[in-house]
């Protein structure tokens, strides 16, 4: 057997989930109970440029971590990582012994040399060096062992193998490891650090642990799988692997304590692991930021999301690019169709009508009576917004949301339905207008569907709009009708959507005559 070591870096890859947000005493804490659970080595977090907080787990400086360093270390290793070009080797001071005692340099492909160049610095100011390229899986085997040369004459404490895309199966990892193996000098050790998209991080940690081998293995891990997307191996589970099958002897409890008093609390706020948007990401070859990115859109069912995932180019999936996925994201729900015949239709139906819009706020619920007497009082032609209302009758139904709609519509539903081009219904009574005409122009908004409604109507002329269930997002309250509606998103991000709204519907009043009967966090008045 291999001899294994554990690298836990819950304060590190762990911190993408809370933005690095553990505050001063849960630092502290969470290094001294994987201390005490006798964690080899522990990754305090990121060395990064920038301004510090002391309650995150990224630094500018080595003399920042050495206050959450117990003074009993142990046999405990204290490691953070430097993304290259993201941290500024003069920030760096001579290594003393009184704070972390290696640092782990991560790079691209494109910036091998210079990141080399950046480690071999790092090494002469003392510290022990890891080197982690991300992304084994995207180099060829002529460029791994012509890194692995270059790394031989660097003479790292430990070169890592690294899973970003999370698509690795244990046949894989083992290819890789002994490729590496055979061209590493013998005297450096090899890391394996991977991501859970497979659900295979802690079968193929297992594989690495069994290896009949006198190289040291390193072992990422965190405390509860801890880590943006499908998260990583489990530092509990690895640990205790490791105590059944090879002799070790750490302390499963403290890492629970971790659990216990922390983890769940993060848990609670913020998701990771196994979901199927990672699981596409991983067997697409495509960097898992890209299923994040598609998934939190909440507009794009499974199939969706596979096909925008399958339209990157190969060799743009390894590496997260906003600005193509948005490309991407727009390309395929922007079918164009000539709608110039439906809004001329849609025009006699809603031209100088009382509209009363319904959008699937939790506040109709509690106002039922008084949309019904405004809808018979007003003379209002009912248009609701991706759903289809119980408590009166809709003349019209707009959709602009794929997945809602499988969720929300029966062709069985006798509704006029007025959907979006990037939507295919087969369906008689239906009205079919341009995706792409009605988008907002801020991204946040770009394709909520109560605004594309209400940019809809600006084309229509109506005499008058009364808006019901738009009441705005307010962070851990229901705030759908429906439960297959419910958005979920972070308080951060539901108040850059409550602005970017309420600024759009003050443009739209500009436009045509709008008018609240349901309370909004978008209507000034109330």
């Amino acid at each position: 057997m291999s001899i294994t070591k554990l690298l836990d870096c819950t304060l590190r890859d762990g911190g993408y989930i809370n933005d690095f947000h553990f505050g001063v005493y849960g630092l502290k804490k969470i290094i001294y109970q994987l201390t005490e659970a006798g964690i080899d080595i522990v990754e305090c977090g990121f060395l990064e440029d920038g301004e510090y907080d002391e309650s995150c787990s990224v630094f500018q400086t080595v003399e920042q971590i050495k206050p959450f360093i117990p003074s009993d270390r142990g046999k405990t290793m204290y490691v953070a990582m430097a993304c290259y070009g993201e941290y500024s080797i003069e920030q760096l001071s001579e290594y003393d012994g009184s704070s972390i005692d290696a640092i782990r340099v991560s790079f691209h492909y494109n910036e091998i040399e210079e990141a080399l160049s950046f480690c071999k610095q790092v090494k002469q100011k003392g510290y022990k060096l890891f080197v982690q390229p991300i992304g084994t899986s995207s180099y060829s085997d002529e460029q791994l062992i012509e890194l692995i040369q270059s790394v031989n004459k660097l003479q790292p404490f430990a070169f890592y193998l690294v899973d970003t895309l999370g698509l690795m199966y244990q046949d894989d990892v083992l290819r890789f490891y002994h490729l590496i193996d055979k061209h590493l000098d013998s005297k450096i050790q090899i890391g394996f650090h991977s991501h859970n998209n497979l659900q295979l991080s802690y079968s193929n940690g297992q594989a690495l642990a069994n290896l009949n081998s006198d190289r040291i293995i390193s072992l990422d891990c965190s405390v509860n799988g801890m880590g943006r997307g499908a998260g990583n191996l489990n530092t509990e589970l690895i640990a205790n692997f490791l105590n059944e099958h090879q002799g070790k002897r750490y302390e499963i409890e403290p890492i629970l304590e971790i659990v216990d008093e922390f983890i769940i609390k993060i848990r609670e706020k913020f998701k990771w692991g196994y979901s199927v948007p990672y699981y596409l990401a991983a067997i697409n070859g495509c960097h898992p930021n890209y299923a994040t990115y598609f998934s939190d859109k909440q507009t794009l069912n499974v199939k969706s999301i596979a096909t925008i995932l399958r339209m990157i180019e190969p060799k743009k999936r390894s590496l997260f690019d906003k600005q193509l996925a948005e490309e991407k994201y727009r390309e395929f729900q922007s079918r164009e169709v000539d709608d110039n015949s439906t809004i001329k239709l849609l025009q006699k139906e809603f031209s100088n009508k009382n509209i009363l819009l319904i959008a699937p706020g939790n506040s109709i619920n509690r106002h039922q009576e008084e949309i019904i007497n405004i809808a018979k009082s007003q003379n209002c032609i009912v248009l609701s917004v991706a759903f289809v209302p119980d408590f009166i009758v809709s003349h019209f139904s707009f959709i602009s949301n794929l997945k809602r709609y499988n969720s929300s519509f029966s062709i069985t539903q006798s509704i006029k339905l007025i959907h979006t081009s990037n939507i295919q219904v087969d369906q008689a009574d239906k009205y079919v207008v341009n995706y792409s005409s009605l988008l907002n122009e801020s991204d946040i908004i770009m394709d909520n569907a109560a605004l594309m409604s209400l940019n809809l109507l600006t084309k229509l002329q109506p005499a008058k709009v009364y808006l019901a269930g738009m009441d705005g997002y307010i962070f851990g309250k229901d705030n759908y009708i429906q439960d297959n509606l419910r958005n979920e998103q972070d308080k951060e991000r539901f108040d850059a959507l409550n602005t970017a709204i309420k600024e759009r519907i003050s443009e739209l009043k500009e436009k045509i005559n709008l008018e609240f009967i349901t309370p909004s966090l978008y209507n000034e008045t109330l």
